[in-house]
């Protein structure tokens, strides 16, 4: 594990050591036989090469400012290491641990991944788009774009798609790496970074850096099927190899968190019907699973694991699954209330969306996974079991719309948020009146009912709403002649007009 801010890399197993690095560590490969470590170190321009065995630094390699990731091809023969400030990826022949070559990509290159049959590099850049490597020829094949500032990405086990996590606009592009097109969008939580999958393939696990949380998202279905809550500033996953628990690193708080993955979700409906995988070893020939007392239905059958269906229930219920082998406990799963909502402020915002945190209140909102409002997503920001605050993206067009929440216990509605058009001012008159104030003035535009406060020259004005195209509002003292600007906040924007202030003659 990198520390960043300690410059150090922690190695984590029953005895714990750290190993001091250069300026700046940010990401580990290590090798497929588990000799060696790359590290990338961002302020140095370095990859440095730790032993495992002894966990000393054996080589360190130049590869220029910036940086940031590294991926080994399936062999451990090369290494392709990102560099964010110089737009490059550098190719480490990990023989020599010398660097063979240099490829030019995108703006701002973050993260790479390599498929599994080691012909390709995937490498995300921050000009938005995903550039395809040919590793046999390190020649640029392919640009694909992606969403807003792809960062990260993750190759499933087959190779056959792609996934990459957009910062700009909280989403997860996945890519088919057969046709090189973009095949799904699927919405998550508020600065999305590492991902990791599975070993099966069937969950991709994605660490939201804002909520604190990670999102699983079903490869079957495309969609989040849980928000599992862990330390603040979540940033890397990666999944144990017999796929039942994963390591998450939270970067604000300074730990690490133990995720079990043996019940997958691990919340859903008290009215039962919800989907879940349970992940174990020596699961073949299963004949029941119980949720508590109550029996689920089995749907899927492996070795590793089970599909199964809950049944209706309440509260939290010990998951057991017996075969001929006998019985054993898998985990638990929390039977979750259904949510309700009481209030949403602001209610309203602009078309175009907002930075804005809107709140929205009510019960049993813990674990929210998707909010609505009509058919543009919110993307989380924080969720607690009374309040989720959100971010609004942009809606088609200005108008009313309901919200929508979904939770593991189901859907909730009730409230509404309005779009409003951008407002505008086209005038104000009479436009100059006396330093002293207390001119009354009318300004006309548009958008102009949801008005939440006149102000000139920043200074707060009393006002009053006639119309959507008008309103009316008394002028403030000031100090001098001076021509300001008339201000109107409110969910459509700030728009401004003037207003020239003179002194009265004097006798």
């Amino acid at each position: 594990m990198a520390n960043r801010g300690s410059n150090t890399v922690s190695v984590i197993d029953t005895v714990t050591d750290t190993v001091a690095t250069g300026a700046g560590p940010t990401f580990v490969a290590v090798t497929p036989d588990g000799t060696r470590a790359y590290v990338t170190i961002y302020d140095d321009g370095l990859v440095s090469v730790i032993d495992t065995v002894s966990n000393a630094i054996v080589a360190e390699i130049a590869v220029g400012e910036g940086a940031t990731t590294v991926a080994l091809t399936p062999g451990g023969t090369r290494a392709y290491v990102t560099q964010q400030t110089t737009n490059t990826v550098s190719v480490i022949d990990t023989a020599t641990n010398t660097v063979t070559n240099t490829v030019t990509v995108g703006a701002g290159p973050t993260g790479v991944v390599i498929t599994p049959d080691g012909t390709r590099a995937y490498v995300a850049c921050y000009s938005g788009a995903v550039y395809v490597v040919d590793t046999a020829t390190n020649n640029v094949t392919a640009t694909i774009t992606a969403g807003d500032v792809p960062i990260l990405l993750a190759v499933t086990p087959d190779g056959a798609r792609v996934y990459v996590t957009n910062a700009g606009s909280s989403t997860v592009s996945v890519i088919d790496t057969a046709t090189g097109a973009v095949t799904a969008t699927i919405g998550v939580s508020a600065q999305p970074r590492f991902m990791a999958l599975s070993p099966d393939g069937t969950h991709v696990y994605v660490a939201n850096s804002g909520p604190g949380t990670v999102s699983v998202i079903d490869t079957g279905s495309n969609t989040v099927v849980e928000n599992i809550c862990v330390g603040e500033g979540p940033t890397a996953i990666a999944v144990f190899p017999d796929g039942t628990h994963a390591y998450v690193t939270n970067a604000l708080a300074g730990t690490v968190s133990d995720m079990a993955t043996t019940v997958i979700p691990d919340q859903g409906s008290t009215a039962g019907g919800t989907t879940v995988t349970l992940t174990g070893h020596q699961l073949a020939d299963a004949t029941t699973v119980h949720f508590g007392t109550a029996q689920a239905v089995i749907t899927a059958n492996t070795a590793t694991s089970l599909t199964v269906t809950t049944p209706a229930g309440s509260g939290a219920a010990p998951v057991t699954v017996t075969t001929p082998g006998g019985t054993c406990a898998l985990g638990s799963f929390y039977y979750a209330p259904v949510p309700a909502l009481t209030g949403i402020s602001p209610a309203a915002g602009p078309v175009a969306g907002s930075d804005q945190e809107i709140v929205i209140t009510g019960r049993n909102l813990a674990g929210a996974i998707d909010v609505y409002f009509g058919p543009a997503r919110a993307v989380i920001q924080t969720a607690s079991d009374t309040q989720i605050t959100v971010r609004a993206a942009g809606a088609p067009a200005p108008g009313s719309n309901a919200v929508t929440v979904t939770t593991p216990g189901g859907t909730a509605h009730g409230l509404t948020y309005t779009y409003v058009a951008p407002s505008t001012v086209t005038g104000v008159s009479p436009n100059t009146g006396p330093t002293t104030g207390g001119t009354e003035v009318t300004i006309t535009g548009t958008g102009l009912a949801s008005t939440n406060q006149v102000t000139f020259n920043g200074i707060p004005a009393p006002f009053t709403v006639i119309s959507d195209t008008t309103l009316t509002a008394t002028t403030p003292p000031s100090g001098s002649d001076v021509t300001v600007g008339v201000t109107i906040t409110g969910p459509g924007g700030t728009p401004t007009g003037t207003f020239t202030y003179v002194s009265e003659p004097n006798v």
